[in-house]
């Protein structure tokens, strides 16, 4: 059975933008009754039915244009007669609510790694603007105790939620730190061919060179390789503890952003 909460929860989760239709009165001969729900993207793709034909089609206008104003919400009657292409002789009233707004609204960090340094940084920007996803395959080290309740956990392998992350050179930072150097270097060769507006590895600059080297070797544009970080953080003499690296990359993040939104 389809669970409209479920499906909301993991669209914030990814920090997708939605809108749920509701069915919230009728009127005659209606296809659905109240409470019937629908969510619609942005780009028009949609789950759940208030009722298929026209009608669905002019509620799912209506919430795209929610969406792309803005507007938090509003109310929408439809007439089921020739402009609905029903001859029902009813009426359907919905409530179009947008969701995830606020989420989609301030930057991401996508974080790469949940070992000790990874925890550290989502603690320590934990109640600042960012939004934190923690990505890692390691179930026991996404679920820990230590990770804020406010970061989104994700256990899992990093390709499967880079391809269906949002992406985007305003708003989506990326830090990769995980417990393998081959996958750090497979996710940097991966997101540097995509938007972003920062992206940051962490280790030393010997690491980043032979990274750099075997990247370009395999064909990586040289822009590209441009936009890495490394070593990721801002130079705060040298501490190397979990939580002495995290307050320097959550320095140069918040740095970062606050510059862009002067601009």
């Amino acid at each position: 059975m389809w669970s409209w909460i479920e499906r909301l929860e993991e669209l914030r989760a990814r920090g997708r933008r939605a809108a749920l239709v509701t069915v919230i009165r009728n009127a005659g001969s209606a296809p659905r009754d109240p409470g019937a729900k629908m969510i619609v993207l942005e780009d028009g793709e949609f789950e759940g039915t208030i009722g298929g034909g026209q009608l669905e089609r002019l509620a799912i206008e209506d919430a795209r244009a929610c969406l792309a104003s803005g507007t938090p919400a509003g109310t929408f009657r439809y007439p089921l007669g020739a402009r609905a292409g029903q001859c029902c002789g009813g009426s359907v009233e919905v409530l179009v609510e947008v969701l995830v707004e606020t989420l989609n609204a301030g930057p991401r960090l996508y974080l790469f790694g949940a070992g000790h340094v990874g925890q550290a940084i989502a603690r320590v920007l934990d109640g600042t603007p960012f939004t934190v996803h923690l990505i890692d395959p390691r179930e026991e080290w996404v679920r820990s105790g230590e990770v804020p309740k406010a970061t989104f956990r994700h256990a899992c392998e990093w390709r499967r939620f880079a391809d269906r992350a949002e992406w985007d050179g305003r708003r989506t930072y990326v830090a990769v730190m995980t417990h393998l150097h081959d996958t750090d270097e497979e996710i940097i060769r991966d997101v540097v061919a995509r938007p972003a507006r920062f992206v940051g590895l962490i280790g030393s600059r010997a690491k980043w060179e032979r990274f750099r080297m075997r990247l370009a070797a395999q064909g990586v544009p040289a822009e590209g390789l441009e936009r890495v970080r490394c070593p990721i953080g801002q130079a705060l003499g040298g501490g190397k503890a979990p939580q002495e690296v995290a307050i320097s990359v959550a320095a140069q993040l918040l740095a970062i952003h606050y510059e862009g939104a002067m601009e």
